[in-house]
C-alpha cells in the first residue's frame, strides 16, 4: 500500500512539474496572433517578461508584461483577453467604436486604462475608477463606481 501511495505521489509531482509556469522575454514563445497584436498596438514597447502559464485541464495562457508596466493577457490561440495599461490609455484600436463613443460622450475627461473581454462582455476601467460593462457588440450594460 505504501508503494502504491508513493508511486501516485511521485506521478502527481512529475505531472505537476510538467505544467509549471515558464518565464521568458522571447516574443517567439507567443502564438503568432499575439506577436502581431504586440507589434501592431505596442510597436515601441519592449517586453519585460512573458509568463507561459500551462494549466492542467485548460490550454496554455500567456501573460505579457511590458517595460512600461502594461500587462496583456492572451488565451491559447493568441487572442488578447485583458489589456491593463495602469495609468496610460489603452490603444483606441483595441476598443470597439461603440465603447469608445459611449466613453467619450459620457466621460469626456477620462481615459480607458484597462479593458477585459470574455465570451459575453467587455469590462472597461476608466482613469477615474469607474468600471463599465458592455455586451460583445459594445452596447452599455452597467457600471460600478469606485
Amino acid at each position: 500500500m505504501k508503494k502504491l501511495i508513493l508511486s501516485l505521489l511521485v506521478a502527481l509531482l512529475g505531472f505537476g512539474a510538467a505544467y509549471a509556469d515558464k518565464y521568458t522575454i522571447d516574443r517567439d514563445q507567443l502564438p503568432e496572433e499575439a506577436q502581431k497584436m504586440l507589434t501592431e498596438h505596442f510597436p515601441k514597447s519592449k517586453v519585460a517578461m512573458i509568463k507561459v502559464d500551462k494549466h492542467l485541464l485548460k490550454k496554455t495562457d500567456y501573460d505579457v508584461k511590458l517595460v512600461n508596466g502594461t500587462k496583456i493577457e492572451f488565451n491559447n490561440a493568441g487572442k488578447w483577453t485583458s489589456v491593463d495599461c495602469k495609468t496610460r490609455e489603452v490603444p483606441s484600436s483595441l476598443i470597439l467604436r461603440p465603447i469608445r463613443n459611449y466613453v467619450a460622450k459620457n466621460f469626456p475627461d477620462v481615459k480607458i486604462v484597462k479593458i477585459e473581454k470574455n465570451l459575453t462582455n467587455f469590462e472597461v476601467d476608466l482613469s477615474d475608477g469607474v468600471e463599465i460593462k458592455f455586451d460583445r457588440l459594445g452596447n452599455f450594460k452597467g457600471m460600478d463606481m469606485d
